[in-house]
Parts: C-alpha cells; sequence; structure tokens
C-alpha cells in the first residue's frame, strides 16, 4: 500500500487546504500526474503524484484544512490486490463514540475531519468545530504571516553574506533593441530573460550556490531549475520554478517565464514548480529600487537580485561615458560557500552579459 501524503510545498507551509481531486479510486496514476488541487497560503497548487499505481482510497475529502505530511490517499502498488490491501494503522481513522453520535447528529462526514485527539484520533470538539461555518480568511494577512515566519527564519538560522556588482548592459541593450525589431510584439524579449539565462549558465561553475542546505550539509543539486520572484495581484510573492534554465533557449525562457507568471497570478501553478527552485532570482524590473538584498529561501543557498537597469557613468579606459546599468546582488550561505566564490560567480554573471548572442 502506497500513501500520499500532503506535500511541502515551502518551508512556509504547515497546513493545507484540500480544494478539489483530480483522481477517484480505481484510476490508475504515474509519476507526474496532478491529482489534487491543494490550497495554500499563498496559492491554489496542483499536487503532481511521484508514485505509480492506482487509487484505493482517498482519506481526506475535499473542504478539509489539514496538516502537512497527512495521508491524502491510498494507493495499490502495481501487482497488489485490492483484497490483499491492509491499510496502514496510522491511515485508519479514529473516532469516538461520543464524536461518531455527534457527527451523525450534524450529518457530517466523518472522513473529512482530521482528528486532534490522542493517535490522531477524532473528538467530539473535532466534529463541531468542522460544522462551524468557515470563518472569513483574510487571505493577504495570511500571506504576510507566512513570509514572516519563513523569512525570520532564514534571517535566524541562515549565516548570509551580501556583493553586489554593476554591470554594463550597452552590449545587452543593444543586442536586445537589434532583436526584438526582427520579431513580433508577442515574440519580443525582456533584459529579465538574458539575466536569468547568465544565472543559470554561471551556476554550472558555481555549483556550491545551486543546492540546498539540509540535514547540517550542503547538497548540491544535480539540476538548475531557477525559482522566480513573482509579484501576486492581491500581495505577497511567491517564486516558481522555470526548469533546467541553461538548457533552454532565450525564446523557450520567454515562454516559460511568461506562462508561469500568468498562472501563478492565476493561483495554477503545479507543486513541482513550488518545490524545485534549486536558486531564486529576484528582478525588480523598470520601477524598482537599484540594487536589492534578498533574503536567502531555505533549504537553498542563495538568491541573486537585479535592481532597475538605469543610466549611470562609466569608466571605459580613458573615456567616461553614460551607459545603461544594472546592480546585480547575491545573498549568499556562508555554510555553503564563501564570498571569494560568490564574487566569482557575479563576475561570470556579469561577464556572460556582455556576450549577449551566445546565450
Amino acid at each position: 500500500m502506497i500513501e500520499f501524503r500532503l506535500p511541502s510545498l515551502g518551508s512556509d507551509m504547515v497546513e493545507g487546504k484540500l480544494l478539489e481531486w483530480k483522481v477517484k479510486p480505481g484510476d490508475r496514476v504515474k509519476r507526474g500526474d496532478v491529482v489534487a488541487v491543494v490550497d495554500t497560503t499563498k496559492a491554489a497548487i496542483e499536487i503532481e503524484i511521484w508514485e505509480v499505481g492506482t487509487v484505493h482510497e482517498l482519506v481526506v475529502q475535499p473542504g478539509a484544512k489539514v496538516p502537512v505530511g497527512t495521508v491524502l490517499a491510498l494507493l495499490l502498488a502495481p501487482g497488489e490486490s485490492a483484497a490483499a490491501a491492509v491499510r496502514p494503522a496510522q491511515a485508519r481513522q479514529r473516532v469516538s463514540p461520543a464524536a461518531r453520535k455527534r457527527a451523525a447528529e450534524l450529518e457530517i462526514d466523518l472522513a473529512g475531519v482530521p482528528g486532534t485527539g490522542p493517535e490522531g484520533a477524532v473528538t467530539v470538539e473535532d466534529v463541531e468545530k468542522a460544522g462551524k461555518p468557515p470563518a472569513a480568511i483574510d487571505k493577504p494577512l495570511e500571506m504576510r504571516r507566512a513570509i514572516a515566519a519563513a523569512m525570520s527564519r532564514a534571517k535566524r538560522e541562515i549565516p548570509h553574506y551580501y556583493l553586489s556588482e554593476t554591470i554594463p548592459l550597452a552590449r545587452a541593450s543593444q543586442w536586445l533593441a537589434s532583436e526584438n525589431a526582427k520579431r513580433p510584439l508577442a515574440g519580443r524579449l525582456l533584459m529579465a530573460v538574458l539575466q536569468l539565462k547568465a544565472v543559470g549558465i554561471a551556476l554550472k561553475k558555481f555549483p556550491d550556490l545551486n543546492g540546498f542546505w539540509r540535514d547540517g550539509a550542503y547538497r548540491p543539486s544535480g539540476a538548475i531549475h531557477i525559482g522566480v520572484a513573482i509579484s501576486l495581484r492581491e500581495g505577497g510573492l511567491i517564486a516558481p520554478a522555470v526548469h533546467d534554465v541553461p538548457a533552454k533557449t532565450l525564446d523557450e525562457l520567454m515562454k516559460s517565464l511568461a506562462d508561469l507568471v500568468k498562472r501563478a497570478r492565476a493561483g495554477s501553478l503545479r507543486s513541482s514548480e513550488i518545490t524545485d527552485p534549486t536558486i531564486t532570482v529576484t528582478n525588480l524590473g523598470e520601477g524598482g529600487a537599484e540594487a536589492t538584498f534578498a533574503i536567502i529561501y531555505p533549504p537553498q543557498v542563495a538568491i541573486v537580485g537585479f535592481g532597475r537597469v538605469a543610466p549611470r557613468p562609466w569608466a571605459e579606459g580613458d573615456a567616461v561615458r553614460v551607459l545603461p546599468t544594472v546592480v546585480a546582488s547575491l545573498s549568499a550561505d556562508h555554510r555553503a560557500s564563501d564570498g571569494r566564490r560568490g564574487a566569482l560567480f557575479l563576475a561570470e554573471v556579469a561577464r556572460l552579459l556582455q556576450e549577449p548572442q551566445a546565450l
């Protein structure tokens, strides 16, 4: 028997509300299939499954709010028969006789009631709580609290160091203008895409910035999935991943980025996009400040920031010109890397942005 549990979709998530099942008992599922939709403090997320099997039982019903790690469904492994399957003890629902009686009086389906009693038993209080109309949720306030909790923990536990590099963008700007002049409006590239690609390529040389700090040790990632900080219309941020950034062309990255922003703001992201980022990039854009020194999102060990592109005096040989520039910053975890490595990484990002045609 396979237990499908509510995954953690970030260090700031402690519980989620099941909104919808995309499967039913008897359905066969494979790795990557979307099986449920769960509401978090930030968005409604499509939850993927990473097992192969057949849905045997849906343990939690839509509308229930449960902690991370709760068994949501049970699956039969390939070749396992329903007759031979035994529901694991920890997935069996325990209900006190008084709670069962009260549930019948209130006409409440106990399958959707999380238990808070001994060994997860459903109590009368749990049933009565489930029977009350849901209180109005202040979503923006709930999100700010979740963000505050995660960032407070990150500042408390991660020994940050901060670096910045001012990068001239004359060549990148000229190349971008030339390229976009050949393209239809819908196919034009943004400077943010060049910056994203430069970071992705640079990380191949600096794997100590691309991975996770877990269980007291740094664990580099074999893939480069860059989380992109996206501001939500109702307030707050979310940073879903653009997968395999170095392998994508600029056109592919532009499409991926546009699609990600659209779905993030519509609340239709997938769980892998939330859990997969190996590093995060935040870009303040044209309306932002000159520079940003962001807080690392654990268990990642680095975050790269780009301020707004702005004209600044720039010395080239004996001449001083006014060029478009951007301040790139790095906030990194001193447990995984040191300042010299971080400085070399930013220098590599700067070098790559001087050769936009090669990105």
